[in-house]
């Protein structure tokens, strides 16, 4: 309002121009005022609606914030939420077998089997190192084929003492069961009840 009373008055053409550089400098504030007033108004709004309440991280940290910048991130992420197998960069394609070897390794019967799958996932990684591709580097390291078998051999081991050790636990809970039915009266039967009863 002032500004416009001075311009009245009779100005020269520089605090005219002054002028108008002032007045377009208070639109702009009056602007982001106006915006940053406005966002504020909105997101109390959603949150006086509760749009807020049920977000898939509240309260948790969100997953990769603050890591370093990983320009396949997407490609990662990708992958692991739509589960793909089979696709991606033979990198992360290495770091997800390697994840899920040991368990390939227990699902086998014999120490062939277990020599031939870990060659073969160090032949991939080896593989995967020569080639010049592009894409993010090759990590994962290739595994001993002696230390794995030996390994292999311990949770086989494990797995088979536990089997024995559940199998004695459901034998007791069985023959107990056996001897409660034996040390329970026999009853006898129904006609017999009704039989007594009446005479």
């Amino acid at each position: 309002m002032e500004l416009r009373t001075v311009r009245a008055t009779g100005m020269s053409a520089q605090e005219e121009a002054e002028l108008a550089a002032a007045e377009d400098a208070e639109r702009q504030k009056r602007k982001k005022v106006d915006d940053a007033a406005r966002v504020e108004y909105l997101i109390r709004d959603a949150m006086a609606q509760g749009k807020f309440d049920n977000l898939k991280y509240s309260g948790k940290p969100i997953p990769g914030l603050g890591e370093r910048y990983d320009p396949d991130w997407w490609v990662k992420g990708l992958i692991q939420r739509e589960q793909l197998s089979g696709l991606g960069p033979k990198a992360i394609l290495l770091r997800t077998e390697d994840a899920e070897l040991d368990a390939k390794l227990d699902a086998l019967h014999s120490e062939k089997q277990v020599r031939e799958l870990v060659e073969d996932f160090n032949a991939s990684v080896i593989d995967a190192r020569r080639q010049l591709q592009g894409g993010p580097p090759v990590v994962t390291k290739t595994r001993d084929v002696g230390v794995e078998l030996e390994r292999w051999q311990g949770r086989r081991a494990a797995a088979a003492e536990a089997a024995v050790q559940a199998a004695a636990a459901q034998e007791a809970v069985n023959h107990k069961g056996i001897n409660h039915k034996h040390e329970s009266a026999p009853r006898s039967p129904w006609w017999r009840r009704v039989w007594n009863r009446s005479s």
